[in-house]
């Protein structure tokens, strides 16, 4: 077999493979048996026609067809593997020519998107600049108040409800006079904003038994986001009353025996909070730089395609303005994914079962799942190459971090050891769901693209 490659841009190629005869032989005559064993012809027994008979009844075209399509993925697997050739997305095939008969040969042409090729740079020579990583009083405070909030006690009292409060509410949702949902003795501190829109502003000012009306786009379920008539009733209405600050509550809320002790502690994990924020700003400033510093070609099928089905899953595909919203964002992850992938094959990171077994249970933990299920419905649905290759680019990410230049605004250099750079740089793609999502996975062995959630 003979093969050429074609550069058409930095991310699509065109392949022009020949196949001698003597090569496509064995796929035509698998393809005349297995025509051969589904018609009946008289005279021969079922599986025993002769070839010249096949042709007769069927077509040599039909035969060709069947051989060339169980033929195909191994010869373009092979011209790829020849070429040197890194294909991403569904290949376009084009057969140019077929054996009309026996010695003729195969030929065909194939447009595939590839992994760009990225030169990159020298890590030492990169420098971002982060905050200071001090811890202030309020910093300290903060830590204190909200120990003091965990081992407060509730206390009902009879007066209107303030922000701040803590009542019990019963709540009842309409769409046109429809109850959509329904549910009493709800738990809800007032001022929090986490229920629904003009919630607290509805509750201000009420008291316990009163009843009011507001309206509100519901959060969840088949009507999600649609207006709703949302009656609450207020139950009852309690305060947090908070222990005082003092050795009594050291020694109950700590290991500590004095308060002195306790706040020396919390001002030491507001320290390490800072150099942590510190290490994420590093991270997110490297990246940055890497991504406005290097060239990273993205290809456009691919994008278009994952916009595409985005937009269809919202069923928003005749929405412009959130296409150019999703198509900025696809770029921008498939050109950190390309990124990274290209630092992780230079520096050639190996991902270890730990790391791997490690951001499994992360994963489970975000989706709510037992661990064990998790890895079971990851490993079913073949995403476990893609799961490692989501821990290499966090390892990639690492490895620039620890060479790049990283000083505070007060121009002090910054030691990220003291804050695991792998630790910074697994929260990379924290909330991206960007699923864990690998662009390299549409090779020739049929591994299956997968989508990224823009959202």
């Amino acid at each position: 077999m003979k093969s050429a490659v074609e550069t058409l841009n930095p991310t699509r190629v065109k392949l022009t493979v020949e196949v001698p005869f003597e090569e496509l032989k064995p796929s035509l005559d698998a393809a005349y048996a297995t025509i051969g064993s589904q018609i009946q012809v008289p005279g021969f027994r079922k599986g025993k026609v002769p070839s010249r008979i096949i042709d007769q009844r069927v077509g040599r075209g039909a035969v060709l067809q069947e051989a060339v399509n169980e033929a195909l993925p191994q010869f373009y697997g092979q011209a790829v593997e020849d070429n040197k050739v890194r294909p991403i997305g569904q290949p376009e095939v084009d057969v140019t020519e077929v054996p009309a008969k026996d010695g003729e040969d195969l030929k065909f042409t194939v447009e595939v998107d590839v992994r760009p090729e990225v030169t990159l740079p020298d890590y030492s020579a990169i420098t971002v600049e982060v905050d200071e990583a001090v811890a202030s009083d309020e910093d300290v405070q903060e830590r204190l108040t909200s120990l003091q909030e965990r081992f407060g006690t509730l206390k009902g009292v009879e007066r209107v409800v303030e922000t701040g409060d803590f009542v019990s509410v019963d709540l009842d949702a309409k769409i046109d006079d429809e109850e959509i949902d329904s549910v009493k003795g709800v738990s809800y501190e007032v001022g929090s904003a986490n229920m629904l829109d003009g919630m607290d502003e509805a509750l201000v000012g009420m008291a316990a038994g009163e009843t009011k009306t507001f309206t509100a786009p519901l959060a969840g379920g088949d009507h999600e986001g649609e207006d709703s008539t949302v009656t609450v009733t207020v139950q009852s209405v309690k305060v947090r009353e908070l222990p005082a600050l003092d050795d009594d509550f050291a020694q109950l809320a700590s290991e500590f025996d004095t308060l002195e002790e306790l706040r020396a502690d919390l001002a030491k994990q507001a320290e390490r909070a800072k150099k942590f924020e510190q290490g994420v700003q590093a991270r997110d400033k490297v990246l940055e730089h890497l991504l406005d510093t290097v060239e990273i070609p993205v290809p456009d099928g691919i994008v278009e395609a994952e916009v595409n089905a985005h937009l269809e899953g919202e069923d928003r595909l005749e929405d412009d303005e959130h296409r150019a919203e999703v198509d900025t964002n696809t770029r921008k992850a498939l050109r950190a994914q390309f990124l990274l992938d290209a630092i992780a094959e230079k520096e050639e990171v190996k991902v270890e079962q730990p790391e791997l077994i490690e951001y499994l249970v992360m994963s489970a933990q975000q989706y709510g799942m037992d661990p064990n299920q998790f890895a079971q419905a990851i490993d079913q649905q073949g995403q476990i190459p893609a799961m490692v290759a989501e821990v290499a680019r966090r390892k990639a990410l690492a490895t620039v971090l620890e060479r790049a230049t990283v000083v505070d605004t007060a121009g002090q250099p910054v030691d990220l050891n003291e804050v695991t750079t792998t630790d910074v740089a697994s929260e990379l793609f924290e909330g991206h769901d960007h699923e864990g999502h690998d662009h390299d996975s549409h090779d020739h062995e049929g591994h299956e693209h997968e989508g990224h959630d823009h959202s």
